[in-house]
């Protein structure tokens, strides 16, 4: 919610609660409608209070004016949804979830990605941040695999929806356990020239 439609919506509430108030205390006879009557009185024989009054007052019409009939855009509040693209022809919103799967979509294709998580934000000056965290395989070149991920993110995110990336942030969160097939088979070969070499040890000593 922006600002003035908060101050609408404060100015307005202390008025109307303001005017219940009183007009519960005059039905009971607690407050007397003749203050009322003198206080505009005073207020209508008195220039200076009577500009002020007038200046007010213009300024509650505006704000009650906008409130009615002008709605208000956020770009903040979009920024909790989406992202917010508007052309000739009308608007249309991104979600956030769509850009973090498109992102996740594009840090799959890169070759020594496990798994990956990623984020997407506003800041304050409404530019586009993604924060990506990564399960990146042992034999990854994680600085190449980096700067390569960064590089296509921006790229299909520009080509995609035109927007302009500010910032793609990586974390490497951990880097897998998995062995490759070739080490498996290389640990296998070792486990069976091992046992020979027992087998041989142990001919040995019989002999």
């Amino acid at each position: 919610m922006k600002f003035l439609d908060r101050l609408a919506l404060a100015v307005f509430s202390i008025i109307v609660f303001v005017l219940a108030v009183l007009l519960c205390l005059m039905m009971f006879g607690w407050f007397d409608a003749e203050l009322i009557i003198s206080a505009l009185n005073y207020l209508k024989a008195n220039e200076i209070a009577t500009n002020v009054t007038v200046g007010v007052s213009v300024v509650l019409i505006l704000l009650a004016l906008k409130a009615m009939f002008f709605e208000s855009y956020s770009k903040e509040e979009n920024s909790k949804e989406g992202i917010l693209l508007e052309n000739d022809n009308g608007k249309l919103v991104v979600s956030r979830d769509t850009l973090e799967n498109l992102t996740n979509s594009v840090s799959k294709t890169i070759k020594g990605v496990e798994s990956v998580v990623s984020r997407v934000i506003l800041d304050k000056e409404n530019h586009l941040i993604i924060f990506i965290n990564l399960l990146v395989k042992p034999d990854s070149m994680i600085k190449d695999l980096s700067s390569g991920l960064q590089e296509k993110v921006k790229q299909t995110v520009k080509d995609s929806l035109g927007l302009d990336v500010k910032e793609v942030n990586i974390k490497i969160k951990n880097i897998t356990n998995e062995v490759s097939p070739k080490s498996e088979k290389s640990e296998k070969i070792e486990k069976v020239e091992k046992s020979e070499k027992n087998k041989e040890e142990a001919i040995k000593s019989e002999n």
